[in-house]
């Protein structure tokens, strides 16, 4: 065998090596309902959900937090609602789960600096919806507002589709180190399809469902 695939292989394998000796002494950070995270952020009296919709026949047609237009007879949804309750988009459509399915999920993640100045995360979800398109973008926090990239930097490997059951696991590799100004962020599309770079229609067809911001 050549020496330079010699090379290129035992180069691999040390970089496998540092990885998984790192992940071994890494703790794995847990993430946390979107609805949860606004809401502290916004300093809401309730935990209140911009994504997550249900029916309010007094609720007027308007625009909620995040600037999410509904229709009337549809409210973003609270966390004291009935857990029965079934969730809608902001067009009133039925998305298939009740609020306590949607709640309910669940994640943990490793975050593995790489030598290359980038950052592995290896994934574990629970609770998701089965069978679901999911989508991982990172968001970028400043003085200026939110915005949002893939996390992968490209949208080539950041969507997944959960199991029957609604779990998922996997790695992604990050482009760059993840810290306090950037978070983590889930997203699920309630159409079945990504949307490459763009997250979707926010409240009608993608949903924050779960995120992550270190401290």
């Amino acid at each position: 065998m050549p020496l330079r695939v010699l090379g290129l292989i035992a180069a691999f394998v040390l970089l496998s090596q540092t990885v998984a000796a790192a992940q071994a002494t890494t703790p794995a950070h847990g993430f946390v309902t979107h609805a949860a995270f606004f809401s502290l952020e916004s300093r809401q009296a309730n935990v209140l959900d911009p994504h997550a919709f249900v029916a309010d026949p007094s609720a007027s047609a308007g625009t909620g937090p995040q600037g999410i237009t509904h229709v009337a007879g549809v409210r973003p949804a609270y966390g004291v609602d009935d857990p029965d309750a079934r969730v809608l988009n902001a067009q009133g459509k039925p998305l298939g789960f009740t609020l306590a399915q949607w709640f309910g999920a669940r994640g943990r993640a490793v975050l593995t600096p790489l030598p290359g100045g980038g950052t592995m995360m290896v994934y574990s979800m629970s609770g998701l919806v089965p069978g679901g398109v999911y989508s991982f973008f990172e968001n970028h926090f400043s003085s200026d507002g939110v915005t949002f990239t893939p996390l992968d930097g490209s949208a080539a490997h950041n969507t997944f589709t959960a199991t029957s059951s609604g779990a998922a696991n996997g790695s992604i590799s990050i482009p760059g180190a993840v810290t306090h100004s950037e978070g983590i962020l889930l997203v699920y599309h309630s159409d079945g399809a990504a949307h490459g770079s763009d997250r979707g229609q926010i409240g009608v067809n993608a949903h924050h469902q779960l995120i992550i911001r270190l401290p």
